[in-house]
This record gives C-alpha cells, structure tokens and sequence, in this order.
C-alpha cells in the first residue's frame, strides 16, 4: 500500500469505541514500519461531513486498504458505543 501522509484510506474492521465502521474514509497520518514484535500500522484522522475530526486512531495495516478511482464517498451518522 501506498504509505504516503495525507492519502485517503478504507476501514476494513469496525472501531466501535471510536465510532467508526468498516468502509469509513480516513486520511493517513503517519505510517510505521513493522519491527520484531511489533506490526506495520497506521496513524489516521477520520473527519466528519463538515470537516471537523471525530477520531484520530492507530491501526494495524490489516486494518485498512488503499481508496480508489472507482468509489464515491458516502456519509452516515457517527455511531457511539
């Protein structure tokens, strides 16, 4: 995956306590490198349909795929735990 700041990415797991759901759009923040222990993962923002953030979260990168040309972004309530 492209691990570039500030390209948009997919949920691909449900965060209920951050009120976020599989197929959310988040921006990437900061990438980290996987390390012994430790694996790759992500630092992302996810914003609301005004532009405020509702959640910035780090994820593993089995949490998340790359946006692409061929879907059109969509908006719904936040969910609360």
């Amino acid at each position: 995956m492209n691990t570039a700041p500030f390209r948009r990415v997919v949920l691909t797991t449900d965060l209920p306590e951050e009120g976020l759901r599989a197929g959310d759009v988040g921006v990437v923040v900061e990438h980290y490198a996987g390390r012994q222990d430790v694996p790759e993962g992500y630092e992302l923002e996810f914003f609301s349909g005004t532009g405020e953030t509702v959640a910035v979260v780090s994820v593993p990168a089995t949490s998340v795929r790359e946006a692409t040309d061929h879907e059109v972004l969509s908006v719904r309530e936040l969910m609360r735990a």
